[in-house]
């Protein structure tokens, strides 16, 4: 397996290029958005050069992996000749559908196809291709280059040939993966978003404050980040998203989204994204300031 198509060039797409072309892999990354093309070969190069001044890739790495990879505006033409199609769209069922029943089309038949989703069922997704046991879910985390874990989701039909491939496949990353079963959130969402929606429902009650609930966990709990600010970089929205997914799936009150977040997204107020959620985010500024509307 050497030719891979990433579909989706936002931060998690771009991330998963990234990854495949510094491990040798010729990478086809896809989006509808020219712009958004150009901005993920930025992203990628400038993140090659942070490896570079650090001294964890040479220059000769940098560039053949930059070489690796090309780009395409056409779903349809990106994946015709890969062996493995990893999409990293948006997290929304009805999008996830459809290019999935438009890559299984366009895809050679033996291609194994899996999604980044973070929640939306393996096995509804693989019920759109024409081979559900090709399909499967590769749940990288943010950042990609960074972090080691694959989060692997056997669907309902998935093959057994099939997840043995991708448990190789992402060793050969350097990642560390673990197969799970597709239920609700999997397991890495189960159980961060209830833990994540109970810091933010604690807020909403006047427990305490942002800062206060980030340092309780990080000093308290030993996580490298709060879970309110891990929120922000998560994205409110795909938090909300996710929780929603919970909700539905399991049909326990517990895991329905603090109507907190769910206001926050609806004024806009994303996170890093958006450049404020329970923190403000200036460009250029280290700097971690709580959100007027919480202070």
């Amino acid at each position: 397996m050497n030719k891979i198509a990433v579909i989706g060039a936002g931060t998690m797409g771009n991330g998963i290029a990234h990854v495949f072309a510094q491990s040798g892999f010729s990478v086809t990354l896809i989006d509808v958005n020219e712009n958004q093309l150009q901005k993920a070969l930025q992203t990628i190069a400038k993140n090659l050069d942070r490896q570079v001044s650090k001294g964890t890739l040479t220059e000769d790495q940098k560039q053949k992996a930059l070489a690796n990879i090309s780009t395409s505006q056409d779903v349809a033409q990106g994946v015709s000749n890969a062996e493995l199609v990893v999409e990293a769209a948006t997290e929304n069922r009805t999008l996830k559908l459809e290019i999935f029943k438009k890559i299984s089309e366009a895809a050679p038949a033996d291609c194994i196809l899996a999604t980044n989703t973070s929640s939306i069922s393996i096995t509804q997704i693989a019920a759109a291709t024409k081979k559900p046991e090709l399909v499967i879910g590769m749940h990288f985390m943010n950042p990609v280059p960074v972090m080691k874990l694959v989060e692997i989701i056997n669907g309902y039909a998935t093959s057994k040939e099939v997840t043995e491939k991708i448990v190789e496949l992402s060793k050969q990353l350097g990642k560390i993966p673990c197969v799970v079963n597709d239920y609700p959130g999997f397991i890495a969402n189960r159980i961060l978003m209830p833990m994540i929606n109970e810091a933010i429902c604690s807020l909403f009650e006047g427990v305490a404050g942002v800062n206060e609930i980030d340092t309780v966990m990080k000093l308290g709990m030993a996580h490298p980040m709060g879970p309110l600010q891990l929120a922000d970089f998560i994205g409110l929205d795909v938090c909300l998203a996710i929780l929603r997914v919970l909700h539905e799936g399991f049909g326990n009150p517990k895991y329905a989204p603090c109507p907190l977040l769910v206001n926050m997204v609806t004024a806009g107020k994303l996170g890093v994204k958006s450049g404020e959620g329970f923190y403000v985010y200036t460009p250029g500024s280290k700097e971690l300031v709580v959100s007027k509307s919480f202070q």
